[in-house]
């Protein structure tokens, strides 16, 4: 006899279904690792893509931010410029206009205008020939009063230091809204 025949029917059985139940068990913890280890080929895949794509857009990022700051550097650099040129064109007119205002007040220089000749009405009989104690040759010409030309000086004076100032202010909006700076 055989040792299979000695065992009972009920056992054999049970031990056919524990073998089937381990052979089941075993083979579906086969598939799970099989699975847990495409899986975890799958989501290491995704996460080093994932990693350099941020590190793409890092770098995007950094080399546009230093772009963006190198241009406004070059920016403060031309609007320093401009600043620096209209200050001194600034202070050289307001420089010539002190020395002209000096020169009035010292009676060096006169201001005069030119009188139309051929107004009758002004009534004034200035000569246009020079006289022995001038030597002022040509068209007909009055001095003003120094105190008058004093506030012709200032009139002048103000309005050239509102054209350098517009000056400034064009020269600033050209750099702003042109890249290579104002021209």
């Amino acid at each position: 006899m055989r040792l299979v025949d000695l065992i009972p029917l009920q056992y054999r059985v049970l031990v056919a279904g524990i073998l089937l139940f381990a052979l089941v068990a075993g083979s579906a913890a086969v598939a799970w690792k099989v699975q847990d280890w495409r899986y975890g080929l799958q989501l290491e895949k995704q996460s080093r893509l994932h990693t350099e794509t941020l590190n793409q857009l890092t770098l995007a990022s950094t080399a546009l931010q230093r772009a963006e700051q190198d241009k406004r550097l070059a920016l403060e650099q031309r609007l320093a410029t401009n600043e620096q040129t209209h200050y001194r064109a600034l202070t050289h007119a307001q420089r010539d206009q002190d020395r002209l205002r000096d020169r009035l007040a010292t009676s060096d220089v006169r201001l005069s205008v030119l009188l139309d000749a051929s107004d009758a009405a002004n009534g004034c009989a200035v000569p246009a020939t020079a006289s022995a104690g001038g030597v002022v040759h040509g068209a007909t010409r009055a001095r003003l009063d120094p105190a008058h030309a004093q506030r012709i000086i200032s009139i002048t004076d103000a309005g050239d230091r509102g054209l350098i100032a517009l000056a400034a202010c064009q020269a600033y909006a050209r750099g702003l809204l042109t890249p290579d700076g104002p021209q």
